[in-house]
């Protein structure tokens, strides 16, 4: 006798498809709002879509609305960007450029002890645990031989697990007033002035950071041009809550429908071992953040949050979310490190890379079966730290 599935079949046609996602999107965004999760908007759509995703449902996010949801998470840094941060940085430099650099070599080091072990195959770990620049990290793996869906399932799992925990340690933390989003309303009245200039802003860094073919340019401009218009121009930044609320959601929705089921059943068996070095990565953060506290006398989680291995946009937004923490450093030492990681990263992971068993090559005459997830990664330049 046939048995009955547990769970409902899913919808036959997109238009369904989307409006499923949409519905349990909105759903778990309330659940967690109510249990005062931070980022609840990020968090409900990205456990939505892992949810739908592993069960086969398979959705992708247009690129331009990828691109133009981090133009605004990069308007949104921007407006709570100061000019006192720039003294920050240049009086605590080297404190700052050794925390960058100690994530970074943090993270290639437990890829190197993972690939050492032959815990993951060949280089993969390597660029698997590369806190940012994900989409460089794959075209790299690809060139020294690594598996580039576990690379994919590691980058995606990274960020899913440091936004979780993130959002745990604010709630937590800080109790019941670390969420601001019960006074989150979604139509509330904009001055349609301020926003128009701000939209002209945020059109203009989208369209730089997009021509550039700087990865999470798109973020990176509008930040960088909407925070000089916001001090020294006078520039009164608005978003209007609902468009927030909207690139919040189109976010987590990136990040979520990642999760394939092909990828978690690729990387099922390593899941465990994976898991516990991406937690390695985020407990060393989490000391390194206990050393800002200790020297420089900083609040806990704007430390630890400062500190937190990507992505800078998911940060962003649990910052935002929260109160009682200085956001302008947070955001500061994130790029910085987000920066270090464009720039070393590669080189770095290419040099311990070279230092591991070399993966056969692949046949004189053979060509490598396409990998339809890093062709996706690829054709969105400007995916998620």
């Amino acid at each position: 006798m046939p048995t009955r599935p547990l769970l409902p079949p899913l919808p036959g046609s997109r238009a369904a498809s989307w409006s499923l996602l949409l519905l349990l999107s909105v759903g778990l965004s309330l659940l967690f709002s109510l249990a005062r999760l931070p980022a609840s908007l990020l968090m409900g759509p990205m456990v939505a879509a892992i949810i739908l995703a592993t069960r086969g449902m398979v959705l992708r996010v247009s690129p331009i609305l990828h691109l133009a949801s981090q133009a605004v998470i990069g308007t949104m840094i921007a407006r709570i960007l100061t000019p006192s941060i720039v003294g920050s940085l240049r009086t605590q430099w080297p404190l700052l450029l050794l925390v960058v650099f100690s994530t970074i070599a943090a993270a290639s080091f437990l890829g190197w002890v993972m690939g050492r072990l032959r815990i993951l195959p060949g280089t993969t770990a390597i660029w698997g645990l590369s806190p940012g620049a994900a989409s460089v990290m794959m075209v790299m793996a690809e060139a020294y031989g690594a598996d580039a869906r576990l690379v994919a399932f590691m980058q995606y799992l990274r960020v899913v697990v440091v936004v979780t925990v993130a959002s745990l340690v604010v709630r937590f933390g800080l109790g019941a007033s670390a969420s601001s989003q019960s006074s989150f309303i979604l139509f509330a009245a904009v001055p349609w002035k301020n926003f128009l200039e701000t939209l002209l802003v945020l059109i203009l860094g989208a369209v730089a950071g997009k021509l550039s073919k700087v990865p999470a340019g798109a973020m990176l401009f509008p930040m960088i041009l909407g925070s000089i218009l916001h001090a020294e121009a006078g520039l009164s930044i608005t978003l209007p809550p609902l468009l927030l609320a909207s690139a919040y959601t189109l976010l987590g929705w990136g990040i979520g429908l990642g999760f394939t089921r092909p990828i978690l059943g690729h990387a099922l068996t390593v899941l465990p071992r994976t898991l516990m070095a991406i937690l390695a990565l985020v407990l060393f953060s989490g000391l390194i953040a206990l050393l800002l506290v200790g020297l420089l006398g900083m609040d806990p989680l704007t430390a630890y949050l400062a500190t937190s291995p990507g992505g800078m946009d998911s940060v962003a937004i649990i910052a935002a979310s929260s109160s009682h923490i200085d956001i302008s450093f947070i955001m500061a030492l994130q790029t910085l490190r987000f920066l270090g990681v464009l720039l070393l990263g590669p080189v770095l992971s290419r040099f311990l890379a070279d230092r591991m068993v070399p993966v056969p090559p692949v046949p004189a005459g053979g060509k490598a079966a396409p990998d339809p997830l890093l062709e996706r990664v690829r054709e969105d330049e400007d995916e998620l730290d």
